[in-house]
């Protein structure tokens, strides 16, 4: 999610931020039923491009269709899209050591710069023979000690020397990565290709290498792709009052099903995430609000009311959106994105951003917001959830979320811990906000800031803390902690506040990013935390 800044720290009573009518409770009746049959477990966890992401989209296609909104999709209600997600290894790859053939995806990987061919020899350790294939220890690299080395640019420069002195393959073993880490380079578009096959190798197949065989070793190896795609759906409703702009309201609603993309919180955990409040809430209450614009006196806007899928793999759904020219981006007065609104709560409030995209969200949030809320402001634009891709459309847009917690990304992201009356005060300001810009000119578009947290920052290794992305206060506060993980051995806790990573100083999300991308597995650095009034410093072994 975002970082944040909070502006007006109100002390605030949420839940009795709207008096409850009899329309409430309806409202109310509707988030519950929408939030506990997506985050069902029939749906599977909604994973993009499986049957119960076709469940949920049949499901919010229909309420779409109840609510009187017009099919806007290419098909009905829906748009399908390809999600075209990198290269896994194909048939034909292959690594056989003395006859032994071993496991392409689990015994070893082709690199992503690899040549899709074939090599053999007969391999001596510690001897680089030209015409034949080369068996690299990445432990003896003279740069390997280097924590602001990225890993993949230093393969690549490893097999291009390889390759000129005469290597016919390239077998590198004693990496520090994480299978996983380097599964998810072959995800990565694009890219360099050499003209030789390189393969990675994990810890047991190392350990085969490393032994090393008086007689040498007979290798054959080959490198094969298949490119890794699936078909994600969004779901697209239209409220037609025949106006010149049109105002968007979306909300992702697919999620990590079993967590097979390596986005779970819980990895060791094979288990269906429900995904109630990720985004569930947010689907629930775009369905809500449809309904209500459809019977509403506010005619100067179209509404579009769109759940896409593909977020959780990089924004996939939106992206296509914004191409499709279902509404021209020209003709878009606004979009408001609901990603995670369904843990409302005194403490943490509501995170608007996306304020700073245009001059008129503030006066517009100020005639909006009830005075008790208490609210945190950001006026980027960007972030890793589906306004971003309008914000390139040069729409000004707007980002409602409650915070993480514990749940984030886990099993236990289950309904009967949504604040139903917390996601009713934030579907009631959405309403009130399209209700302020009923009689306004189209609003005007401002660039912001962007994130940091982009490509150019990686990771090869991680603490298993989940951050509190609403916290401003210098650090960066602990919501929760992954069992198993360096953050939980070296004894942190919930609430801690990080303020420094080795030598680098974390006074935000962004400046741990930056500190977190200096290590590698197997590092050892410390760890300087705030508990309350004491400052503890924790040994971290990656």
């Amino acid at each position: 999610m975002k970082k944040s800044y909070l502006l007006l720290p109100l002390v605030c009573i949420t839940l009795a931020a709207y008096p409850q009518k009899k329309a409430d409770r309806r409202i109310l009746a509707n988030l519950q039923s929408h939030v506990t049959y997506l985050s069902s477990d029939k749906l599977e966890g909604r994973r993009t491009g499986t049957a119960g992401e076709q469940l949920a989209a049949a499901y919010i296609a229909e309420q779409m269709k109840l609510a009187g909104l017009s099919p806007k999709g290419a098909e009905g209600y829906l748009q399908p899209f390809i999600v075209r997600e990198g290269r896994d290894p194909g048939p034909q790859t292959l690594l056989s050591i003395n006859n032994t053939r071993l496991v392409p995806g689990e015994d070893f990987l082709p690199l992503p710069f690899s040549a899709v061919k074939a090599a053999k020899g007969e391999v001596l350790p510690g001897v680089n023979e030209v015409d034949n294939i080369w068996l690299i220890d990445v432990k003896e690299w003279e740069d390997g000690n280097n924590p602001h080395a990225l890993a993949q640019e230093t393969y690549i420069k490893k097999a291009k020397d390889a390759k000129e002195k005469g290597a016919t393959g390239v077998v590198f073993y004693n990496g520090p990565e994480e299978r996983s880490s380097v599964a998810r380079w072959l995800d990565q578009p694009g890219g360099e290709t050499l003209t030789i096959p390189a393969v990675w190798c994990n810890e047991k197949t190392s350990a085969l290498l490393g032994a090393g065989d008086a007689g040498g070793f007979e290798i054959a190896m080959q490198v094969d792709f298949k490119p890794v795609r699936r078909t994600g759906t969004n779901v697209v409703g239209y409220v037609d009052n025949q106006a010149a702009t049109t105002i968007v309201i979306g909300a992702h609603y697919d999620h990590l099903g079993y967590g097979e993309d390596r986005n779970s919180l819980a990895p060791n955990e094979k288990a269906v995430h429900n995904g109630a409040d990720d985004n569930a809430s947010g689907t629930a209450a775009m369905l809500e609000l449809g309904r209500m614009l459809k019977t509403s006196k506010l005619k100067n806007n179209n509404y579009l009311l769109v759940a896409f899928s593909g977020e959780e793999l990089g924004l996939f759904g939106s992206k296509y959106f914004t191409e499709s020219n279902i509404i021209p981006p020209g003709n878009v007065n606004y979009m408001v994105n609901m990603d995670m609104v369904g843990r409302l709560n005194d403490e943490k409030g509501l995170q608007v951003g996306g304020i700073g995209t245009s001059p008129a969200w503030g006066a517009i949030l100020q005639k909006s917001l009830p005075s008790s809320l208490k609210v945190h402001y950001d006026s980027s634009g960007t972030g890793p959830s589906d306004h971003t891709s309008f914000y390139r459309k040069n729409i000004p847009v707007l980002f409602l979320f409650t915070g993480t917690h514990a749940d984030y990304h886990k099993p236990t992201d289950d309904a009967d811990k949504i604040n139903y009356n917390g996601e009713l005060t934030v579907l009631k300001l959405v309403y009130e906000i399209v209700e302020q810009t009923n009689a306004r000119e189209r609003l005007a578009f401002s660039k912001t800031r962007e994130m940091q947290m982009g490509a150019s920052t990686r990771f090869t290794v991680t603490l298993g803390i989940m951050p509190d992305y609403t916290y401003s206060k210098g650090g960066l506060r602990v919501d929760g902690i992954s069992p198993g993980k360096p953050a939980e051995k070296a004894g942190m806790q919930a609430g801690d506040v990080i303020v420094q990573l080795g030598e680098t100083p974390v006074s935000d999300v962004e400046t741990y990013m930056t500190a977190l991308s200096k290590f590698k597995k197997g590092d050892k650095t410390t760890v300087k935390i705030k508990r309350g009034e004491e400052v503890n410093v924790f040994d971290i072994h990656f």
